[in-house]
């Protein structure tokens, strides 16, 4: 498993409302650039279809569909998922670190032959650095 953590300039509700709301998925994971939920929304085994990324992977074309399923939702404190095609678990956690602050932590875990052929090492670093950028411009407004 491969994880990152930093702490964001946001309460932990304005995050996990970000975090939460699916069509906001591609905004802070890089590897979808898209996603199409299903009726149940963001539930426990509810199935996605994403669209990936237009960078190549080792095993895969730029582009592309995909399907995720929403594996765990904690509200407030923490979502996951697996990519079927990848064959790779994901997720975030968050948690308060002071007064207007929260401290997330994403993760990506899969085998590490995938991890490393897909470039999917860096995804949680990317991913917290998006949702900061995200955090810090929705505090400007």
């Amino acid at each position: 498993m491969i994880e990152a953590e930093r702490v964001l300039l946001a309460p932990r509700a304005d995050v996990w409302e970000l975090v939460a709301e699916p069509f906001h998925l591609p905004d802070w994971w890089p590897a979808y650039t898209g996603v199409k939920p299903d009726r149940r929304g963001l539930a426990p085994n509810a199935r996605w279809q994403v669209s990936r990324s237009r960078a190549p992977g080792f095993l895969r074309r730029p582009g592309g569909e995909g399907l995720i399923v929403i594996t765990e939702v904690h509200e407030g404190r923490s979502l996951a998922w697996h990519d079927v095609a990848q064959s790779l678990e994901a997720g975030i956690g968050l948690d308060n670190a002071g007064e207007g602050r929260t401290r997330a932590t994403v993760f990506v875990s899969g085998p590490s032959w995938r991890l490393f052929l897909e470039g999917a090492r860096s995804l949680p670093e990317r991913a917290l650095v998006r949702l900061h950028d995200l955090c810090q411009t929705a505090a400007r407004l």
